[in-house]
């Protein structure tokens, strides 16, 4: 005559499954996570390196555009010129620093992981009730 099964071994499987799916899918978003993040890295040192570039040759090309009009407008008014090209200046610098705070306040970080977490959400949400 076999063994009887232990009376508890269907009621225990069930709690088992989940908790092996639970981790599975903590696994799969903790992976996402990860190359999100790398992608985010190599992203952010990618735009460093294009502003850093941008920043140098404009403020070269600036500088040469400032000392040629200098040189060019000096005979007429050099107080006048100097003037102008500080409100010109100053207002390409205002323009660059709404953009940057634009760019800031519209950057979402990791939008993957945030989505595929909210679609685990509901679905538990779902499953569970």
């Amino acid at each position: 005559m076999p063994p009887a099964a232990h009376p508890l071994t269907p009621i225990a499987a069930p709690p088992k499954r989940l908790a092996r799916q639970l981790l599975t899918i903590g696994e799969n978003r903790l992976e996402l996570l990860m190359l999100e993040v790398q992608e985010e890295r190599e992203h952010l040192l990618h735009a460093i390196l294009l502003a850093l570039g941008v920043a140098l040759f404009s403020f070269l090309a600036g500088l040469a555009f400032t000392v040629s009009l200098v040189i060019f407008l000096w005979a007429l008014s050099p107080i006048a010129v100097l003037l102008t090209l500080t409100i010109l200046y100053s207002a390409a610098a205002w323009f660059l620093y709404r953009r940057f705070t634009d760019l800031q306040r519209n950057w979402k970080t990791f939008p993957a992981t945030i989505d595929q977490l909210k679609k685990d959400r509901a679905c538990l949400e779902k499953c569970l009730t």
